[in-house]
């Protein structure tokens, strides 16, 4: 089958390995071990340093997760469920000043341009208080389905105190049961707040492993996508190639950069935690090389894709026919990476956002990209 097709990467995933709640400790996750195009092992995250070698760049991705939704009602008393997306333009994101958002809402047929929602336990009523959080639907957003709110925020009050006060944490749709406290769903270096989801590759790392891999030579830098609709939205055309990525707000620090150049120098291996991680820094480079980076990308990769920067990938097991599916293939394949799910699947790997984690040696990618040298 095509690779351009989306049927092309559907697998059947048993529901009982869609991981509920995550791994304790976070490091003692089990790792699938890619080496080559032939050969796999099993390992525990924790054994990370010794899997890696002394002079590669691990780069992690330091956003954090908002308490992203909402919960309300019209006027009149109909429940509204919100999930914030991203902030429109205009005011200060960092302040907390930025009014306007980009949110899914639930029951999206009943909220037209006009609507009104309030965010507080209090009567609707009483939504003119100055103590009330409201907002009002003004768009509809083609791309997403979305909506588009501009929020009342009472005076003396920024609405990222209102957020963290009445927001939840946006866990993904397929965990239905679980004890998970919120801050399991945070990487324990977030310090970037705007991600709606978490970059779950780095949910399995600890302050301890970090320092284990930093002993033996193993930096560490960062960059920061905020995830959102791009990453999580379905892809839907039966035709890959027809599928657009919605823009995700992306920063590579000059300091990455300069680390990411002076390993490459060195002869060391840039190894991405996370899909997350590879969008942000394939979408720096220019005319060939990785140069700072701060603004919006809809890079979408898939397989063909020419790789710039990225030479390994610890991630997680992605959903079926997902974007984040495509990319990973683009990497090593995407008959090997099918073979790998099912491999997976066999031994009882936990998936998705609280499961297991899959790592991609920088020999896999080499191996197959010498491969298609030779077929091409």
């Amino acid at each position: 089958m095509s690779d351009r097709l989306l049927a092309a990467y559907d697998y059947v995933l048993p529901e009982a390995l869609i991981a509920q709640t995550p791994c304790v400790p976070r490091d003692g996750a089990r790792l699938l071990v890619v080496k080559d195009q032939v050969q796999h092992g099993h390992a525990i995250v924790r054994t990370l340093p010794d899997l890696l070698r002394e002079g590669d760049l691990l780069v992690l991705n330091n956003t954090r997760v908002i308490p992203a939704r909402l919960y309300g009602h019209k006027l009149g008393g109909m429940p509204v469920e919100v999930l914030l997306l991203e902030p429109q333009a205009g005011g200060d994101r960092a302040a907390g000043t930025t009014h306007c958002w980009l949110a899914l809402v639930k029951p999206g047929k009943r909220l037209k341009p006009g609507a009104t929602i309030v965010f507080s336990g209090q009567d609707a009523k009483e939504s003119t208080s100055d103590r009330v959080l409201s907002a009002t639907v003004m768009a509809i957003d083609a791309a997403t389905g979305g909506r588009i709110l501009q929020f009342d925020v009472p005076a003396g009050t920024l609405l990222d105190e209102w957020i963290n006060q009445l927001g939840q944490m946006p866990l993904p749709p397929y965990i239905t049961q679980t004890e998970a406290h919120p801050d399991q769903y945070q990487t324990v270096y977030a310090d970037r707040p705007g991600a709606v989801a978490a970059p779950t590759a780095g949910l399995h790392f600890t302050p301890e492993l970090l320092q284990r891999l930093q002993a033996q030579g193993i930096e560490q830098a960062f960059v920061t996508l905020h995830v959102g609709v791009g990453t999580f939205r379905p892809v839907e055309a039966e035709t890959i190639t027809d599928h657009t990525m919605h823009a995700e707000w992306i920063e590579v620090p000059p300091e990455t950069v300069a680390k990411i150049q002076q390993t490459k120098a060195k002869g060391g291996r840039i190894i991405a935690v996370g899909t997350t991680v590879v969008r942000s820094l394939e979408s720096a480079v220019q005319s060939g090389m990785i140069q700072p980076f701060c603004g919006k990308s809809n890079l979408f990769i898939y397989p063909g894709y020419q790789w710039q920067v990225v030479d390994g990938l610890m991630t997680n097991f992605h959903l079926p026919k997902s974007s984040l599916m495509m990319l990973v293939s683009a990497l090593i394949g995407r008959q090997r990476l099918l073979a790998l799910y099912q491999i997976a699947i066999a031994e009882q790997y936990r998936f998705y956002s609280f499961g297991d984690a899959m790592l991609i040696l920088p020999e896999a990618r080499e191996e197959r990209d010498e491969r298609l040298k030779d077929e091409g």
